[in-house]
């Protein structure tokens, strides 16, 4: 294996490296990043439960509930108008549920990843091509994304990346300084009040009227599971980003997107608090660019986006891992 470069593993799984940095990659499962690992350690939320093959129907949290998914065309389960009727989408969407397959781009792109995805209750496919890169200690993963609508009918969608990041008490989560009210779409036991509120951050006060740190990640007893959205981000910022600090782990985790094509940031803050049946809980930090502040699509408004019949849209994003 080269310092830089492609291996094709057990069950069609893709292995992509670069240095001390390896990412696995799951086609016939979503198209999964499954692994992102760095001088052996994983950074990714590991499987709850065994992988499996998904229905079109089950919850999320019926799933292994790990790594890093695409949500296209809706994060939370809706019905949405499209060609005159109601249109059910499922929890999370479409498209970690399908095989992904090996996109034409694949040829012309060395040393990079391209599949794409196909919607079954929109008519919208999904290309990504993941390119990883090592420059002077750190690792760039860098995702770049083209949505098409194949049918005879515009369609409505939404996207949220998914990659859940595994965290310890005591990481740190940092956002940019001109982020200081973010919109909640959702807190376990109403920790945080209910849908819609504004949460002031870094320093949110509690629903019992107490006051918590967002920045600092808790232990897996705490039972948390908060979901807030930042955002829009300011015209005049071209890069919008999200830091994960490890001083445990000696790592930060730097997300950062495009404000023009993806203006939200969504954060899922879960320490012990979901899924809510028994067994595994998860203990991660989802950093997940968005086309919109609200997990719906059903869920309408300045931010809704249609695409014409053959209309494309783009947007990109980046990882980078530095060692400390």
């Amino acid at each position: 294996m080269t310092k830089e470069g492609l291996a094709v593993a057990e069950c069609e799984n893709v292995v992509m490296r670069a240095g001390e940095c390896s990412v696995t990659i799951l086609p016939q499962f979503g198209g999964k990043i499954a692994s992102i690992r760095v001088r052996g350690r994983e950074l990714l939320q590991q499987p709850l439960v065994p992988i499996v093959p998904r229905t079109q129907a089950m919850g999320f949290d019926e799933s292994d509930a790990s790594g890093w998914d695409e949500c296209l065309p809706s994060v939370a389960a809706c019905k949405v108008e499209f060609a005159g009727a109601k249109v059910p989408v499922p929890d999370h969407g479409d498209l970690w549920r399908v095989e992904w397959e090996k996109a034409p781009e694949q040829e012309s792109i060395p040393g990079s990843l391209s599949l794409r995805g196909q919607c079954f209750s929109l008519p919208l496919e999904l290309t990504r091509t993941v390119r990883l890169k090592e420059m002077s200690g750190t690792w760039r993963l860098g995702l770049f994304y083209k949505l098409i609508n194949t049918g005879t009918q515009p369609a409505p969608w939404s996207w949220s990346a998914h990659p859940l990041f595994a965290v310890d008490a005591g990481d740190w989560i940092n956002l940019p300084n001109g982020m200081h009210e973010l919109r909640l779409e959702g807190s376990g036991g109403g920790r945080l009040g209910k849908n819609g509120d504004s949460v002031r951050w870094p320093m949110a006060k509690l629903a019992d009227g107490g006051e918590a740190d967002m920045r600092l990640a808790l232990s897996a007893d705490s039972g948390v599971g908060d979901k807030l959205f930042g955002g829009p981000v300011p015209a005049e910022v071209k890069t919008c980003w999200c830091e994960i600090f490890r001083p445990k782990a000696r790592l930060l985790i730097r997300v950062s997107f495009d404000a023009d094509t993806t203006p939200y940031l969504g954060l899922w803050l879960c320490y012990g608090g979901w899924p809510q049946r028994e067994g595994p809980k998860q203990m991660c930090v989802a950093v997940e660019p968005a086309t919109a502040p609200v997990d719906s699509l059903a869920e309408t408004g300045h931010w809704s986006r249609v695409l014409a019949p053959g209309e494309s849209y783009e947007w990109a994003m980046t990882v980078d891992v530095r060692t400390l």
